[in-house]
């Protein structure tokens, strides 16, 4: 796929024009693709797609789901030509901004649109088809995040490790029966996620059909309170409390003096390693699903990373730790292709990353004002 010459353009979805208030995948996401061909481009490149939260500004990169996508993409016309919604219904939008974003103002509309679409879809059994086949196809990650969503809601959106005991553990009496009292929201959730990949998987396959090539994005780390560590904690450096031990960033150099702390848990990855790294396997194929390339954002986190003990606020305090490296590359390029995975190397890159990448042949970046000068 990229042994021929090719250009393409980054421009997330987020960004396309719509009266909806926040760029989707509707009928500007056609148009752009529509552009794209027409002026002779091969890729889009685009930010991850991941369902993401107010508590971090909405953040494609500091999302609430390694694998959910965003509802607020979701778009309200092509919902009305499924027969989710009435065309009366999506008539009178509010007042947007046109020039950014205003995700209180989007989030309040479009959940009521959801509300709509999702009583109506409860009434019909001529949706239910294609919904059973996408949680099926799903499974691996679906209930846990719709659980975790919707635990979210009941508890005031306090942090999962503030829950009581029972359902913070996924155990015992209190959990089973608040997940039955919960059930009609966690199928909600399922719903919007349905309609998220119903509409994701329509572009994409308009795509194809133009020979347009989809670049995801994936982020390397997740946030601390999503279902991916409420579901999975021991794939995570935790305190016997459920509290990270240690979060990521970098350190000290040219953009910080004192560096970044990112905050996010870090990866256990001998336990992971023990597991033949099946999350981030499965991950990685759900991502392949969804793009034809996937870049892996501070994909030198694999190589080596940053951990600064959880309480310091300042990132120069953290040191270096080994990364999975070899073992990881090794399992996952038994069961993907390395011309489809993009090393993100932008950047302050150590040999040992330079070495990796050139070892395993893998793609990389080149910011365009620097490609050519030796920098």
């Amino acid at each position: 796929m990229l042994k021929k010459r090719a250009s393409g353009i980054l421009l997330h979805i987020t960004s396309l024009p719509s009266k909806y208030g926040i760029g989707d995948l509707g009928p500007q996401a056609y148009k752009f693709v529509d552009f794209l061909v027409k002026s002779g481009q091969s890729y889009w490149q685009i930010l991850p797609l991941n369902h993401t939260t107010a508590k971090t500004g909405h953040s494609p990169y500091n999302c609430s789901s390694a694998f959910a996508g965003n509802p607020l993409l979701i778009n309200p016309e092509l919902l009305s030509r499924d027969g989710f919604l009435r065309r009366d219904e999506i008539k009178n939008t509010p007042s947007f901004a046109k020039a950014r974003v205003n995700y209180r103002k989007v989030s309040a509309y479009k959940k009521s649109l959801f509300d709509l679409a999702f009583d109506r879809f409860r009434k019909h059994d001529k949706f239910r088809d294609g919904y059973e086949r996408f949680k099926l196809e799903n499974n691996f990650w679906l209930d846990d995040f719709t659980t975790f969503i919707s635990l979210q809601h009941h508890f005031k959106n306090r942090s999962w490790h503030n829950w009581p005991r029972q359902i913070k553990n996924r155990t015992g009496k209190d959990y089973k029966d608040v997940k039955a009292k919960l059930q009609i929201d966690i199928e909600r959730q399922s719903f919007l996620q349905y309609l998220f990949y119903k509409q994701w998987n329509d572009i994409k396959r308009y795509c194809v059909q133009r020979d347009i090539r989809i670049i995801g994005d994936i982020p390397i780390y997740v946030v601390y309170d999503s279902p991916d560590v409420w579901a999975h904690p021991e794939l995570f450096k935790l305190n016997r409390y459920g509290k990270p031990k240690y979060i990521a960033g970098v350190p000290p150099d040219y953009f910080s003096s004192t560096g970044q702390l990112w905050g996010n848990p870090i990866y256990d990855w001998q336990v992971l390693k023990k597991t033949n790294y099946k999350w981030w396997m499965e991950r990685i194929k759900h991502n392949f699903k969804m793009f034809d390339l996937v870049r892996i954002d501070h994909f030198r986190g694999l190589i080596g990373y940053w951990q600064i003990p959880a309480g310091h606020r300042m990132a120069k305090n953290g040191r270096w730790i080994e990364g999975p490296g070899d073992d990881f590359f090794n399992v996952l390029l038994r069961q993907f292709s390395k011309a489809s995975i993009i090393a993100e190397d932008l950047g302050y890159i150590t040999e040992d990353v330079k070495e990796a990448i050139e070892k395993y042949a893998l793609p990389t970046m080149k910011v365009l004002q620097f490609a050519f000068d030796g920098v």
